[in-house]
């Protein structure tokens, strides 16, 4: 009779009975996971930025230059804070961080305006930080175009045509942008969704390296290859009972974009689960030390998100880290999950990527079970 099956069960039970045991791991599998899963989307509540001080440097001093204020200051994404007429003061003010950017009314602004001559409003803005860069951009440009609109309307009107023509011919055709997949276009709901398989990928690499860690001081690592996939497999029922945490919940509790292709999300976290579990378990063997291995993982999340193709353009990085980085699961990982549970595509469209899963999973899982076999020596990282 084979006893394949039962082993594999009871190799699965022990190594669950082992993670319930040490606190440490316990922390990193479980505890971790739910921690994050709540508490970092709570920095991104708000979504869009609003109110966002500003200043308006007013060198015309007209009723035009005061329109364009009023409209500036009536719009949802800034608040004048100041008005002045020396660009000067306005720079101090941004450098003291009082205000975030301001716009520059230069002087005769209404006389070209009426000369029909080009007129410049200039906008300065903090470029340090994309999103508040953005928030006074759009702000003030929302501002000056729609003044801009009404000059042009009133001198259509003043050629003879009624205010309906002189709408019609200011825009002959009616533009609606509509935000397809994130229709608020919160910062929220464009960075959690990929983060959250980069807290997926590091809490199982973690948790795995240090078990694998344990397992190697403790002279456990040689075991047969069915105590090994056991193992395997209960590392990896805890990374998709994660994976379904943020899946089925957290992007739920937070409105995030989500349910495109949930059975394509099934198979991501499919693939996805079982080649991180196997990659910690081999980087554990090679450092054979449970706090080595959590040291040394601990500094790489940064680095791993800005490989990953999300946050950071992939065409700006060096070309060795372009191909070096799908050698990470999060890589294939993020975009897969994007395309699946996001957008909504086909899993067709995701294939490529849950195929390199599914080699990166079986390469790591052969070599831990090579590096584990009787008699073999494993080479410990110094």
């Amino acid at each position: 009779m084979n006893n394949t099956p039962r082993n594999l069960l009871h190799a699965w039970l022990q190594a669950l009975a082992t993670v319930a045991r040490d606190k440490g791991v316990l922390l990193l599998l479980v505890g971790a996971p739910v921690l994050y899963g709540f508490f970092y989307p709570w920095f991104y509540a708000d979504e869009v930025l609003t109110r966002v001080p500003v200043a308006v440097v007013d060198m015309d001093h007209s009723s035009l230059s005061r329109q364009i204020t009023r409209f500036a200051d009536a719009d949802p994404r800034i608040e004048v804070r100041l008005v002045t007429g020396s660009e000067h003061e306005a720079q101090q003010a941004l450098w003291r961080g009082e205000i975030e950017g301001y716009a520059v009314i230069p002087a005769n602004l209404k006389r070209n305006v009426v000369r029909g001559e080009n007129a410049v409003v200039s906008i300065e803005a903090n470029g340090a930080y994309a999103l508040l860069n953005k928030a006074v951009q759009f702000g003030f440009a929302e501002a000056v175009g729609t003044v801009s609109a009404g000059v042009e309307i009133r001198k259509l009107q003043a050629s003879g045509q009624s205010a309906q023509q002189a709408h019609a011919s200011r825009a002959p055709v009616q533009l609606q942008m509509v935000a397809l997949f994130n229709p608020i276009e919160g910062y929220g709901s464009f960075v959690v969704p990929a983060v959250a398989l980069l807290i997926l990928q590091q809490t199982l690499l973690m948790g795995a390296a240090l078990l694998a860690g344990t397992w190697v001081e403790a002279g456990q690592h040689r075991a047969s290859a069915t105590t090994w996939l056991g193992r395997l497999l209960a590392l990896s029922t805890l990374g998709w009972a994660s994976g379904l945490f943020y899946f089925g919940w957290i992007f739920v509790l937070h409105d995030y974009p989500r349910g495109g292709n949930p059975l394509g999300a099934l198979a991501l976290l499919a693939c996805y689960v079982p080649a991180i579990a196997a990659l910690g378990s081999l980087l554990g063997l090679w450092f054979g030390n449970r706090e080595r291995a959590l040291q040394v993982l601990l500094f790489t999340t940064l680095p791993i998100a800005f490989v990953a193709g999300f946050s950071w353009p992939v065409e700006a990085l060096p070309e060795p880290l372009q191909w070096l980085r799908w050698l990470l699961p999060s890589t294939s990982g993020v975009q897969a999950s994007l395309r699946l549970n996001q957008l909504g595509a086909p899993l067709q469209a995701a294939l490529p990527h849950l195929c390199g899963l599914v080699l990166l999973g079986t390469v790591c899982t052969a070599a831990v079970l090579f590096a584990t076999r009787p008699g073999r020596l494993i080479a410990k990282a110094v």
